[in-house]
């Protein structure tokens, strides 16, 4: 039940619209859980912000579920197999999925994987110096500056730090309690 490449790159492109139509910027679709269960894991953020709203949330994914319902009904269901749709904030060790979020995230530390060793290794650590060309610039500890071509990249991520935290406080923190609750009272229901 794997999707291919292709088939996450023609998911993207029908739920990037999708997303814009509600104000928001895709940063990410991928599926997650396998067979035993396969989940379409849709990344969202409002530009301004970039952060995501749980309405937000809310609105896009009945956007994208009213969208692939519509697909489906005209015999071009996108997924041909049962699926659970996630969407979500990137959150705070965020994917970095576009050349732009490499620049974003100047300053903070990242965790890059490319699909290829390049100089030996797979991986690289460091904090994020910004784009260069087609080029994500990288200060790799006792190495200095190192360009990693951007399509070259398997995966990238930000290192959760203090430096981070203290860079994406929430906007507002109305209804936190009120999460927190919930939370406790559906763990106490599943015991």
């Amino acid at each position: 039940m794997e999707l291919r490449l292709a088939d996450l790159a023609l998911l993207q492109e029908l739920i990037e619209p999708e997303a814009k139509a509600e104000g928001l910027a895709l940063v990410r679709v991928k599926m997650i859980g396998g067979t035993s269960d396969p989940t379409l894991q849709v990344m969202a953020e409002d530009p301004a912000t970039r952060q995501l709203t749980l309405e937000d949330c809310e609105r896009l994914s009945r956007r994208i579920s009213a969208a692939f319902d519509a697909l489906e009904a005209e015999g071009r269901d996108p997924i041909e197999h049962a699926y659970r749709l996630e969407v979500s904030s990137p959150g705070i060790d965020r994917p970095l999925t576009r050349p732009a979020d490499f620049d974003d995230w100047k300053g903070h530390e990242a965790r890059i994987v490319l699909v290829e060793k390049l100089n030996g290794r797979k991986q690289f650590s460091g904090d994020l110096i910004g784009t260069e060309g087609d080029g994500v610039m990288v200060e790799v500890p006792g190495q200095g500056p190192i360009a990693l071509p951007f399509s070259a990249i398997q995966s990238a991520k930000l290192v959760l730090t203090d430096r981070l935290i203290k860079a994406t406080a929430p906007l507002a923190v109305e209804g936190a309690d009120e999460i927190e609750e919930i939370e406790q009272i559906e763990e106490v229901e599943e015991d």
